[in-house]
C-alpha cells in the first residue's frame, strides 16, 4: 500500500479535475490515488518540500517507471521476435526506450499538458522533461493500477500506435559508424569527445562533441558515453552527406 499520508493531500477542485482528464486522455482510464499522479508531475524546479526535507518530484516515480518499461517492452519483443538473440532485441528495446526517443513519444501523447516546470530556472536541465516524466506516469500507473494495467498501457497506448517495429529494425541507426565510414572515404578528420556531466536525480548523463576538421558540428546527450556519440553523430548525418557530394 501507499503511504497513508498520501491520502491527506488537498488539491483545489478544478486543479485536480483538469490533472484527471489529462490522465485519461494519456492513458485511458481515470486515476484513484490522484497524488501519484501529481508527483509524476512535478519537476524538482517546481516541487514542493515535504516533511523529510526532500521535494516531492517526479525523480522516483522515474526511476520506477524506467524499470517497467524496460521490462514490459523487453517482453512483448522476447515473444514477437523469438528467434533473434539478445543482441538484436537489446538495439530494438534501446532503440524505443532511449531518452530522445522517449521524450518525443512524450510529446506526441500529451504529457507536455500536465507537466510542470520553472522554464526560467538556469540551475536544471529541462531537455528531457517530457520523457522523464512519461517515465514518472507509467511509475504511477503500475502503483495506482498494478502491474496488469499498466502493461497494457505501455503496450496499446504507446508501443504499438507509436512505432514502427519493422521499420525500426531495417534502418541503419548506427551513426557512429557511418560518419567513420565518411570519414575514411574522404580523409576527413573525425573526433569524439565525451565528458560525464551533472544531472538532478538518479541517472548518469554524458555529453559527446562531434569534432570535424577541428570543429565542432555537433553534440549529443545521453545515458551512456555509446549513446551520447551516437546521438551526436545522427544529428550531424544530413550535413555530412550533403558534403559527399
Amino acid at each position: 500500500m501507499f503511504p497513508r499520508f498520501f491520502s491527506k493531500f488537498k488539491y483545489r477542485k478544478g486543479k485536480n479535475k483538469k490533472l484527471s482528464e489529462a490522465v485519461r486522455n494519456i492513458v485511458g482510464f481515470r486515476p484513484v490515488n490522484i497524488h501519484l499522479y501529481f508527483l509524476a508531475s512535478q519537476h524538482t524546479s517546481v516541487a514542493q518540500m515535504n516533511v523529510a526535507g526532500k521535494r516531492d518530484s517526479y525523480e522516483r516515480l522515474e526511476f520506477l517507471g524506467d524499470a517497467v518499461l524496460g521490462m514490459v517492452v523487453g517482453e512483448y519483443l522476447f515473444k514477437k521476435y523469438p528467434f533473434k538473440d539478445e543482441g538484436f532485441l537489446t538495439e530494438i528495446r534501446s532503440r524505443i526506450v532511449n531518452r530522445e526517443s522517449l521524450n518525443r513519444l512524450a510529446k506526441k501523447v500529451g504529457v507536455n499538458n500536465f507537466v510542470e516546470y520553472n522554464p526560467g530556472g538556469k540551475r536544471h536541465n529541462y531537455k528531457y522533461v517530457f520523457g522523464n516524466s512519461l517515465e514518472a506516469l507509467i511509475g504511477a500507473v503500475y502503483l495506482d493500477h498494478g502491474f496488469g494495467r499498466c502493461r497494457h498501457f505501455i503496450i496499446k497506448r504507446l508501443l504499438i500506435p507509436h512505432f514502427d517495429l519493422e521499420k525500426l529494425i531495417k534502418s541503419n541507426t548506427n551513426f557512429k559508424s557511418r560518419v567513420i565510414e565518411w570519414s575514411q572515404k574522404t580523409n576527413t578528420s573525425v573526433d569524439f569527445i565525451v565528458q560525464e556531466i551533472e544531472t538532478e536525480g538518479h541517472l548518469k548523463e554524458f555529453k559527446a562533441e562531434l569534432i570535424v576538421d577541428g570543429n565542432k558540428m555537433s553534440e549529443g546527450i545521453g545515458n551512456s558515453k555509446k549513446k551520447a556519440e551516437q546521438i551526436a553523430a545522427e544529428r550531424a548525418i544530413d550535413s555530412i552527406f550533403d558534403k559527399k557530394d
